[in-house]
């Protein structure tokens, strides 16, 4: 039988101890080895609430994992997930997968000559509903993906929305559409003080129109993918409940009540997914090109925001 595949974490904060951390700590075909995190008062905390081992260093979580999973801030990707690889470690990394494009690239390149799994983590490709939903797009002529906040203008500037927040919206929409869409307009609005207050763009495929948003004070968090296609309507909100028009008939079908909110919203799906790669040397969904696929777009979006 084979050893069970050494899993660790670089990062500590809000997002790994609400949706990394329960997936991984609920380990079965894998050990949750230990995790590293820069602040070790807070990281001592964490690790003693799931009972795992503090990493003095990353080189010392490095030399303990076969895989590991990193939530540290965008500006410290491209350093922590360099060390790892160079370290002979698999990675699966928070979007983006680093905060410039270019760096970005140059550690698919690197992942790539050291012949290791590199994914980035897009929990929304993972959402049961939205791979039903792919499934069932054959037919389809207009996808729209909105993805709202109540109040969240600032205190970041437009680059870091775009990539720390919208960039989900593009690739879970372009991803759902089955290909790279080309742009074919939209507008963004900033706020006096350069901070994004509201997107909105359009993308054209062969036999599709898909459109993305995104309002910063919206008055709401919801979020719906809206599928017009050949027959039917289908509503998506919130990665919960699908509602699909056909005809006279309608159906609402609720998330099933067993399903944990992880498993609905892709983190579950998406850990398993790239556990799964390393431990069968299979190629993750979200890896190579496809890793950095809306991050190219974005960043084109913000370039042409600067230039105006």
């Amino acid at each position: 039988m084979a050893a069970k595949l050494k899993v660790g974490v670089v990062g500590l904060g809000g997002i790994a101890q609400k949706a990394w951390l329960p997936v991984l700590g609920a380990a079965s075909d894998w050990t949750l080895q230990a995790a590293w995190s820069p602040g070790t008062e807070k990281a001592q905390r964490v690790c003693e609430t799931w009972r795992i081992p503090l990493a003095s260093s990353l080189t010392h979580l490095a030399g303990q994992c076969d895989a590991v999973f990193v939530h540290s801030a965008t500006a410290s990707h491209f350093s922590v997930v360099s060390e790892l690889l160079n370290a002979g470690v698999h990675v699966c990394v928070d979007k983006p997968l680093a905060e410039k494009l270019s760096d970005a690239v140059r550690l698919l390149e690197l992942a790539e000559k050291k012949k290791l799994t590199l994914m980035v983590g897009f929990n929304r490709r993972f959402a049961p509903l939205y791979r039903e939903l792919k499934a069932n797009l054959a037919a389809c002529a207009s996808l729209r993906m909105d993805k709202h906040r109540t109040n969240s203008v600032g205190p970041q500037d437009l680059h870091f929305t775009l990539l720390d927040d919208y960039l989900h919206v593009v690739d879970t929409a372009l991803w759902l559409a089955g290909e790279q869409g080309k742009l074919s307009g939209g507008t963004l609005q900033t706020t006096d003080l350069g901070e994004m207050l509201y997107a909105e763009h359009h993308f054209s495929l062969p036999q599709l129109q898909v459109t993305t948003s995104m309002h910063r004070r919206a008055g709401s968090q919801r979020e719906w993918v809206q599928a017009v296609t050949d027959g039917g309507l289908i509503d998506i909100t919130d990665m919960r409940d699908w509602r699909e028009e056909r005809g006279a008939g309608v159906v609402n079908r609720p998330a099933p009540g067993w399903q944990s909110t992880l498993e609905q919203r892709g983190f579950a799906g998406c850990a398993r997914h790239f556990i799964e790669c390393v431990q069968n040397q299979t190629v993750p969904q979200t890896s190579g090109e496809q890793a950095i696929m809306a991050q190219r777009i974005v960043e084109r979006l913000w370039q042409e925001a600067m230039s105006e």
